[in-house]
């Protein structure tokens, strides 16, 4: 027996992650949040470049400029989030998803332009430069709660296969009365 006094076999504690999973797993988080800066840096560009060009060619009140803009950049980063930073999640459930990342992004819009409205309503601050700035700063606190709301809800990751640790335990799981021997053969268990 020698399993516990049930005599029922266990499998033995999965080992902890080696040094070298943890260092991959650093690795592809520092590769998603580049990738997630690049398209949200780009991002950025789009919309500062389009809230002030709807400021000065049209008559459309701040906070509303800023809106329109958001939804442009809003569009052009889920085509980059979509093929560019996440292209290798899940994509089987895209109503799903596009579901989710318009619901994020509407809260997103939300605080973005919560930041210029307080600035712009709230302390009469309304200037070019001022509308900028507070509009910038409204995108990175937006963009806090949009990368971890689209990496943990929107884009999510296929699940993993679980390696098998060694070919002893696959063996013990396909046959649990097998026992291996020094050359490598299952030998049955007295």
């Amino acid at each position: 027996m020698g399993h516990g006094s049930s005599g029922a076999h266990t499998a033995p504690p999965a080992p902890p992650a080696p040094r070298g999973a943890v260092r991959g797993r650093i690795d592809r988080l520092v590769r998603e949040v580049v990738k997630f800066g690049a398209v949200g840096g780009a991002g950025v560009l789009v919309n500062l470049l389009v809230f002030n060009f709807v400021r000065h060619v049209t008559d459309l009140q701040v906070v509303r400029a800023s809106i329109v803009a958001t939804i442009v950049a809003i569009v052009f980063n889920y085509l980059g989030f979509r093929y560019f930073t996440y292209r290798d999640r899940d994509k089987s459930h895209r109503t799903r998803e596009m579901s989710l990342f318009l619901v994020f992004s509407a809260v997103g819009l939300v605080i973005e332009n919560g930041v210029l409205y307080t600035a712009t309503y709230g302390f009469g601050w309304d200037s070019p430069l001022q509308s900028n700035i507070f509009k910038f700063l409204g995108i990175g606190i937006g963009t806090l709660f949009r990368f971890w709301s689209y990496r943990s809800w929107v884009f999510r990751a296929m699940p993993a296969r679980r390696p098998v640790a060694r070919a002893e335990t696959f063996l013990e799981h396909e046959n649990p009365t097998a026992v291996p021997t020094t050359d490598g053969t299952p030998a049955a268990r007295r």
